[in-house]
């Protein structure tokens, strides 16, 4: 079972679930930069503003016609009953009546579809120059930014932040002047109605805020640990769907589902809560506005029958109540939205004013032939300021030499080379490439001049054609093939269904790890660069691929300069020359021969590697043979 979790304690692993409400950190700047976005739409704002504004009105109107209606009807039955002439209603005032209220309901219809189109395209406009911007950046970011940020992290935002404010401008907006518009129109016509009914129906506002607040803060805080409840529960269920086999080899099943129980329990707890004290939102409403209606039908009466006020115009201020009380809720949740969209705006802005990698200098070199000389001069550079890390490495590397590097974990081995890619600047000393400083370089110059195979095999959903053309663009068929001939990749692919047109699903679980290597290999030959990189190309695939693997490197590495990091040490007896690298500085340099008669930390290293427990050397397979 995984050391995340324990059948004792629960640990919380550390998604990134949503939240019900993320607070912005600066909400009014936060609030004015995403106003920019909307600006260059201010006309069609305007329009939709003004449709939400219609609309709403029409409906506003509404009750008050149907009450004329009432009033018509009313007074014909009390003209009857008296024997008055005149008993028959006047239909073709209802009539009327009727037809400007179905032209009201259409055209309001008709007017929030309009809105709803406009908004819907101002927002999928925004969001997507905001993707753009965002995805442009990314591209623009240096190395160690994604290093000191989870991709998970960075994905969360990229797609649910922006899909938040997505829902927000098309949804949210337009709801919000729609209910400041409801209240106002409907206060407006209360008031028209009666000064005296609406005064009374004021009087219930207190007990509705008051339920809203009691109710509305702790139901939040449940619905904030619900949805961290469903964050880890989703983790722990990946993480124990991706670790079946070891767990079941381990024999801890009963000890999985007791932490999933555990956490399933918390996440019942918390959802119960939230569901229970959310759900009591709307019965404390209606019983608000029951008393509403029992105050309006009292008061209401008593005016009917002292003839002050018309019975139809009673029947449209009770539909007004029944209005009063919708826009206070919708408005009290955009809030919470608008909190949440400003929220995920920030975390938006926050890639977007990061700092971007170095830049080219105006007077950049480019390398047009290159030959492969690399040297590092005094070459210092730390992480952090006050942890040393590569600490004056001074090498200077022929064209066409090979060069290992090995050392134990967190030695430097990687970092090294991420300095040569310049994906991290160094802060003391420089590194040239056939003279020329790679700080002076193109940076596009810079990376077509290596071809890099890492240990973790990165392939796209694709044809085998596509990832293997990945290395060069323009390839053609030829190309492809002959790279996949070079690393022994072309049977293997040609056994495929469908060969070079085979995709790769999801997550390329239709190759195995030494296939999946080959063909970035392959991907590597095709590059055809100057410079090569391996960096524990051979370590994910079985004994026989890897001779196979080591034949091919061997080819590719000809005539080009090579720095191989590597722990199995059987793969770099042939190197020109081997570096030896323990906190940041080189402790040992010379070929495996060399470094062996002299009977230092390579020795020891390699030792502990190939000699048997009765002290005799193992026989190794030749590297590269």
């Amino acid at each position: 079972m995984s050391g995340k979790y324990s059948h004792s304690k629960v640990q919380k692993p550390k998604p990134a679930p949503p939240q019900l409400v993320q607070k912005p950190k600066n909400f009014k700047g936060t609030f004015k930069r995403l106003l920019t976005y909307l600006r260059p739409h201010r006309k069609v704002l305007a329009t939709v503003f003004a449709m939400a504004v219609i609309s709403t009105l029409f409906t506003v109107i509404a009750p008050m016609l149907m009450g004329n209606i009432t009033t018509e009807l009313f007074r014909s039955m009390m003209r009857r009953i008296r024997g008055l002439s005149g008993a028959h209603p006047d239909f073709r005032y209802i009539g009327r009546i009727v037809l400007i209220l179905l032209a009201l309901y259409v055209l309001s219809s008709l007017f929030t579809y309009i809105m709803q189109y406009l908004m819907s395209g101002i927002s999928q406009k925004i969001v997507y120059i905001l993707r753009r911007q965002v995805g442009e950046k990314l591209d623009r970011l240096p190395v160690k930014y994604f290093d000191s940020h989870p991709y998970g992290d960075v994905l969360s935002r990229v797609v649910n932040d922006s899909k938040n404010i997505s829902n927000t401008l098309q949804q949210s907006l337009t709801a919000s002047i729609t209910a400041i518009v409801t209240f106002l129109g409907v206060i407006t016509m209360m008031l028209m109605i009666s000064p005296l009914l609406t005064a009374v129906l004021l009087l219930t506002i207190p007990l509705s805020l008051v339920g809203i607040l009691l109710i509305a803060r702790p139901s939040q805080r449940y619905f904030k640990q619900q949805q961290e409840n469903i964050g880890w529960l989703n983790g722990y269920v990946e993480e124990m769907f991706t670790g079946h086999l070891i767990i079941k080899a381990f024999g801890h099943e009963s000890q999985s589902i007791r932490t999933f129980r555990a956490i399933n329990d918390r996440l019942y707890d918390s959802a119960w809560r939230a569901q229970f004290l959310s759900g009591m939102m709307m019965p404390l409403m209606t019983f608000v506005g029951n008393i509403g209606y029992v105050l309006i039908a009292i008061f209401g009466g008593i005016l009917v029958a002292g003839r002050t006020i018309a019975i139809g115009n009673i029947q449209a201020f009770i539909q007004y109540t029944s209005q009063f009380g919708q826009p206070l809720i919708q408005i009290a949740n955009i809030s919470n939205i608008i909190q949440s969209t400003i929220a995920s705006a920030e975390r938006l802005f926050e890639i977007l004013d990061e700092t971007e990698e170095a830049g080219d200098h105006r007077r950049t070199e480019v390398i047009t032939d290159p030959r492969g000389r690399v040297c590092f001069e005094h070459l210092t550079f730390r992480y952090k300021a006050d942890q040393p890390l590569i600490e004056d490495i001074n090498l200077d590397v022929r064209p066409g030499q090979s060069v290992a590097i090995v050392g134990p974990t967190g030695a430097g081995k990687t970092t090294i080379v991420n300095l040569l890619m310049r994906f991290y600047a160094c802060d003391r000393g420089r590194i040239t490439i056939d003279g020329a400083d790679i700080n002076e370089l193109k940076r596009e110059n810079l990376y077509r001049l290596f071809g890099m195979v890492l240990q973790d095999t990165w392939l796209f959903q694709g044809t085998i054609r596509d990832n293997i053309a990945y290395g060069r663009e323009g390839a053609t068929e030829q190309e492809i093939i002959g790279a996949a001939r070079a690393v022994h990749a072309d049977h293997f692919i040609r056994t495929l269904p469908a060969g070079y047109d085979t995709v790769l699903n999801e997550e390329k679980t239709n190759l195995s790890e030494g296939e999946k290597q080959l063909l970035t290999i392959a991907r590597a030959v095709l590059a055809d660069a100057a410079i090569l990189i391996l960096d524990e190309a051979t370590s994910s695939v079985d004994t026989r691929t890897e001779l196979h693997l080591q034949k091919a490197t061997k080819a590719l590495m000809k005539n080009r300069t090579s720095f191989i990091i590597a722990h199995r040490l059987s793969t770099i007896r042939e190197a020109d020359l081997i570096l030896v690298v323990d906190h940041g500085r080189i402790i040992e340099r010379g070929t495996h021969k060399t470094l062996l008669e002299k009977g230092g930390f390579y020795a020891e290293l390699f030792n502990s590697q190939f000699t048997g427990e009765d002290g005799e050397q193992m026989s190794i397979q030749p590297s590269y043979s």
